[in-house]
């Protein structure tokens, strides 16, 4: 159980490292920063290390065993970057994640598949899995547009053509705004 702690410390500390930097050259770096504190939490920190491996998140393994994790139930609700903490059940529609959150999302996102997959990363891994995980997430479509577009931009140009301010924001105002426009035409 000790070395399933350590191990898993630093799993969580690699994979903030990675989010910080991603963030910092989004011009975020405050978010980077407060990126996934709540995991250092006994909620989450201790379900997570009885149900570490290091090639997934323990949260999938926790669910199998117990049908829910608790973890995951306290992290999505303290954490904005979750595309769930953004979907009210009574409300039925998905909002639109504000700019912050959303590029956080993507460098988590990234970051998680970089530290889980290792040697086996790929710039298209983040690809496969958010096209296969947006099928049944109830999220807003234009979040989900900008999610699809940066990841197949990963895919195609790779992390210094996406990694940057100017990149995010073009890319946030042209699928979340600018297609706004188009409707309202």
């Amino acid at each position: 159980m000790k070395f399933k702690a350590i191990r898993h410390f630093h799993k969580v500390n690699k994979h903030r490292f990675l989010v910080f930097r991603y963030c910092l050259r989004c011009g975020m770096p405050w978010r980077g920063l407060v990126h996934d504190l709540s995991k250092y939490s006994p909620t989450e920190f201790f379900e997570s290390v009885k149900y570490y491996n290091g090639t997934h998140s323990p949260i999938n393994d926790c669910r199998q065993d117990r049908g829910y994790s608790l973890a995951w139930l306290h992290h999505k609700g303290r954490n904005k970057h979750h595309l769930e903490y953004w979907y009210d059940f009574q409300n039925k529609e998905p909002i639109i994640i504000p700019y912050k959150y959303a590029v956080e999302y993507i460098c988590d996102s990234i970051s998680a598949s970089k530290a889980y997959k290792g040697k086996d990363f790929t710039v298209t891994a983040p690809l496969e899995y958010q096209t296969k995980i947006l099928e049944y997430l109830i999220v807003h479509p234009k979040i989900k547009a900008f999610i699809l577009q940066c990841v197949k931009d990963l895919a195609e140009h790779g992390e210094k053509y996406i990694f940057n301010r100017k990149y995010m924001k073009r890319t946030y105002q042209t699928v979340v705004f600018e297609s706004k426009l188009e409707e309202n035409k």
